[in-house]
C-alpha cells in the first residue's frame, strides 16, 4: 500500500509528490495499479508515466507549466498514455 503523504493527484492520476513519476525507485512508490483502475483498466505490468514539468497555480492546484492548465488534455491525457503503454507493454509479452 503506498503512503498517500507521499502521492499528489494531478488532473486524476497520481504520482510521487518528489519527481511525478507513477513509478519511482527513489520515493519507493508503483502507483500504476491505482491508475489503471481509476481509468478503467485491469493491472498489466507496463512502463510507469511520468508528469510533465508541473508547478502549483495560486490555489495550489497541479498544472502543467507548458499552458498553465490544471485540466491540460494535452499534457495530462493520461488515459492515452496508459492505453499506449499498456500496448507497449502487450506486445513485448508482458500481462
Amino acid at each position: 500500500m503506498t503512503d498517500a503523504a507521499n502521492t499528489v493527484e494531478i488532473n486524476d492520476a497520481v504520482f510521487c509528490q518528489t519527481h511525478f513519476k507513477e513509478v519511482c525507485t527513489d520515493c519507493d512508490v508503483d502507483l500504476r495499479e491505482e491508475n489503471d483502475g481509476f481509468f478503467g483498466f485491469d493491472f498489466i505490468d507496463r512502463e510507469g508515466i511520468e508528469a510533465p514539468p508541473t508547478g502549483q497555480n495560486k490555489d495550489n492546484v497541479y498544472q502543467c507549466k507548458k499552458h498553465s492548465s490544471a485540466k491540460c488534455s494535452q499534457c495530462y491525457g493520461w488515459k492515452k498514455q496508459i492505453t499506449r503503454a499498456r500496448a507497449a507493454a502487450k506486445k513485448a509479452g508482458r500481462k
